[in-house]
């Protein structure tokens, strides 16, 4: 009984994925706002009644396709924090200026530069999660927790440089000070106010910059589009108070 409950198990994980690889070709093509339950049955040569047992509406695959795609997201940005802090530091030169390796601010750049090689290899999953709201779609709480995976990673990072490099971040304006409390006390209790409200700035300019990129606003103005977002990217590392080079 077990053998044929297992195997039902696997066939349910197969056409999932099925559903879901089909979803994301047709986002490619038509965009979210065109994605029919009717027309990825029609394609996997299923009947819309049978796939509902998978999906039963369209909001719900759309909300399938969000979290897979924060997710992604989410674990390459971690993914690339962990590779800075857990890969061996080059031999020093005594000559050299201090190394980078494994400070906050390489740690920044790193998650920086993962997610946009993530965007780039996945435009249309980018766009589904940071692009255009999709007319009548709602996101629901199970999608808070993947979305905030970059986030996260993030102010861990700036939260560890706080406790083990110190911050150099400029004095807090007095009029910003009731907001960037709040955003301390409710995003980031290990940082001080100071650090907050231009985290919260840093992290919204991240994904500012990705988006002029992909979506074209960059087009005969930047480019070596690489380094340019590189640089930025570390630059809005030091807005938050990470310290070191590159």
């Amino acid at each position: 009984m077990s053998a044929i409950k297992g195997a039902r198990e696997r066939a349910r994980i197969e056409v999932t994925a099925a559903i879901k690889y089909e979803a994301r070709r047709q986002l490619a093509e038509e965009g979210a706002a065109k994605l029919s339950l009717r027309a990825v049955a029609r394609e996997l040569g299923m009947v819309s009644s049978a796939l509902y047992r998978y999906f039963p509406s369209r909001d719900e695959l759309l909300t399938a396709l969000i979290v897979d795609a924060y997710d992604a997201v989410g674990a390459a940005a971690e993914r690339a924090d962990r590779e800075v802090t857990e890969t061996p530091a080059p031999p020093a030169d005594p000559e050299a200026p201090a190394p980078a390796h494994g400070t906050g601010l390489a740690r920044w750049t790193a998650v920086g530069c993962a997610v946009r090689t993530w965007a780039l290899a996945h435009p249309h999953e980018y766009a589904l999660i940071y692009g255009s709201p999709v007319p009548g779609y709602t996101a629901p709480q199970t999608t808070v927790a993947p979305a905030s995976r970059v986030g996260l990673r993030l102010i861990a990072v700036v939260e560890e440089a706080h406790r083990t490099e110190g911050l150099a971040l400029p004095p807090l304006a007095e009029e910003l000070r009731p907001e960037a409390e709040r955003l301390a006390a409710a995003f980031a209790p290990g940082l001080p106010p100071a650090a907050a409200a231009p985290l919260v700035a840093a992290w919204s300019q991240l994904f500012g910059l990705l988006s002029f990129e992909l979506f074209g606003q960059f087009n005969r103005v930047v480019e070596d589009c690489e380094v340019f977002f590189r640089h930025a990217v570390t630059e809005l590392g030091r807005s938050v108070g990470l310290m070191g080079t590159r």
